[in-house]
């Protein structure tokens, strides 16, 4: 997807984000759910107003520093090699915000379902296409697994995104999977992708002793 392509999509989900929360502001109660705890009940609220609008807002802001970082980066030449990866992970992360935002009215609507195992499948999917965009991501200073190992050596940036591609991919299949066993979901979307991090950072200093040795 183009660039300018996917930052229209991207506008275009954010303007119904607060066009959903215009429409349904009227119907809201006064304090809106808005925090959900590990077994998916509401334990949070916030008023109406900063109940509808915290997420799009949000969105907006993380959709202008997406905009802004291929053009502050230093090495924006790098992202200019994966940048289609790049501009279709900005697409989806919005979608998923979007939908994140969707759950929110609905739960105040007054459906109830269990927003920890409705949100693991999206949480799933927009792991493993971190997954795809680490397998193509070129060293940078904002985007992919940031080390002092993996920012000091071509080499060892290309083994550490090499390795995380995979993991991250399989971290997206057990939480759609989590899906499936709601009482472990929380721990099931959060576990994975922790345990990956610490990894990757013990594998980048491993390799990094090997490429250097």
């Amino acid at each position: 997807m183009e660039a300018r392509k996917s930052y229209f999509v991207a506008c275009a989900l954010v303007l119904v984000s607060f066009v959903l929360s215009a429409y349904y502001y009227p119907r809201m109660p006064g304090q809106m759910a808005t925090h959900w705890n590990a077994n998916g009940i509401a334990d949070g609220t916030m008023p109406k107003l900063w109940g509808l609008l915290f997420l799009p807002t949000l969105t907006a802001g993380l959709l202008v520093l997406f905009a802004t970082i291929p053009r502050i980066d230093p090495l924006r030449e790098n992202i200019a090699a994966f940048r289609e990866y790049y501009d279709l992970f900005i697409v989806l992360f919005t979608a998923f915000m979007l939908y994140v935002h969707l759950l929110v009215i609905l739960w105040n609507l007054g459906y109830r379902f269990d927003f920890t195992m409705v949100l693991s499948p999206a949480i799933g999917v927009l792991f493993y296409f971190v997954g795809a965009l680490m397998s193509h991501v070129q060293r940078n200073w904002f985007i992919g697994v940031k080390t002092p190992w993996t920012l000091s050596n071509d080499d060892v940036w290309k083994r550490t995104h090499r390795r995380a591609g995979p993991l991250f991919k399989l971290a997206g299949v057990i939480a759609v999977l989590a899906a499936f066993v709601p009482r472990y979901a929380i721990y099931l979307m959060v576990g994975p992708v922790l345990l990956i991090s610490v990894y990757l950072t013990l594998y980048s200093y491993v390799e990094y002793r090997r490429v250097t040795a």
